[in-house]
């Protein structure tokens, strides 16, 4: 493959994807309270990958990488390491092709997500906290032989990540921009190399938790940076750090990386579930707080695209972090 993902590699791996990931639907927010908050004349698009299986986008590069498994790899399993989505996608994709999965977690993980996990099959380690369950995962890829599926670095990764730009552009035409959250980077990475091959006038924004900004520092040092501490209500967004294959894609592809307060995704997570029923984590409520906020000037008037990434969230905590929306 080359640097990046070109249509034809895209279009044929959506197609290999097939049935094993839905096409989830792109959806126009209409109505008063999203006209207040990002411009009467504002249209918004919602790509909705909550919808798709496992809650998340996370499916769809997890089931490539599990794809991709020789006879004897999948004889012997894969790994993953997460605080949530990653490891469910991964536990998904494991069950799809046939193999076993043994993933590692904080012990800080949503009960929520640890228990969709195991309803996928995969086995679950627990640990202390982030840093040890990096040392886990390597020690079961040296002693179990097993596959490690990166959780945003990779072809086969931002390849599947590239399957929702490449949707998205088929469902609406003459896009001014699209909103991406950022973690790691493999989700924009890959959102923004196939939108820009399908509708080149198409800005591509980024958006990232002023907690976690490591694609933001990346973006103005040139090089992929690591964080010294990371502090965000969006875990999923979380990543302490950006690589540099994810990082390349997205410096090609991306016009501009925003930051937003985790205030702001509360209330955006309000506003979606107020005004669009949707029940979402903080990152799938980034592009939204993005074009309410730091972008609503520059976007007002324009075709927006909003990804909204997933949401693996239980009751409890989407009503402790959710921001009532005013009427």
């Amino acid at each position: 493959m080359a640097d990046f993902p070109f249509i034809a590699d895209i279009r044929a791996a959506r197609e290999r994807l097939g049935d094993r990931v839905r096409e989830t639907p792109a959806w126009q927010w209409r109505g008063d309270a999203i006209e207040r908050a990002a411009g009467a004349r504002t249209q918004a698009f919602l790509k909705l990958e909550l919808l798709q299986y496992t809650g998340t986008f996370k499916a769809r590069g997890a089931l490539l990488n599990a794809l991709s498994l020789t006879d004897d790899q999948k004889q012997r399993g894969v790994t993953a390491v997460s605080a949530g989505n990653h490891a469910i996608a991964v536990a998904f994709a494991a069950r799809s092709v046939g193999t076993s999965a043994k993933v590692v977690m904080p012990k800080t993980a949503n009960p929520a997500r640890v228990a969709l996990c195991r309803a996928y099959g995969a086995e679950v380690v627990l640990t202390d906290d982030v840093y040890a369950a990096f040392v886990e995962v390597e020690r079961i890829q040296q002693d179990e032989g097993r596959t490690f599926i990166h959780p945003f670095e990779g072809e086969l990764t931002v390849l599947g990540t590239a399957t929702v730009g490449f949707e998205l552009c088929k469902q609406v035409d003459n896009l001014d921009a699209v909103i991406v959250p950022v973690g790691g980077g493999g989700l924009i990475a890959g959102i923004a190399c196939a939108v820009k091959q399908m509708q080149p006038r198409c800005n591509v924004y980024g958006v990232e938790p002023e907690g976690a900004d490591s694609m933001s520092q990346s973006f103005k040092t040139g090089s992929p940076q690591k964080l010294e501490k990371v502090n965000t209500i969006a875990d999923s967004l979380a990543a302490p750090y950006a690589l540099p294959y994810s990082f390349g894609v997205a410096r090609r592809f991306v016009d501009e990386i925003v930051t937003i307060s985790d205030d702001a995704m509360q209330r955006a997570t309000g506003l979606l579930f107020a005004d669009m029923k949707l029940a979402v984590e903080p990152a799938g409520a980034a592009a939204t707080a993005a074009l309410c906020g730091p972008l609503r000037k520059t976007l007002e008037g324009k075709r927006v695209g909003l990804i909204v990434c997933g949401t693996n969230i239980d009751l409890a905590t989407f009503a402790r972090q959710a921001i009532p929306c005013s009427p």
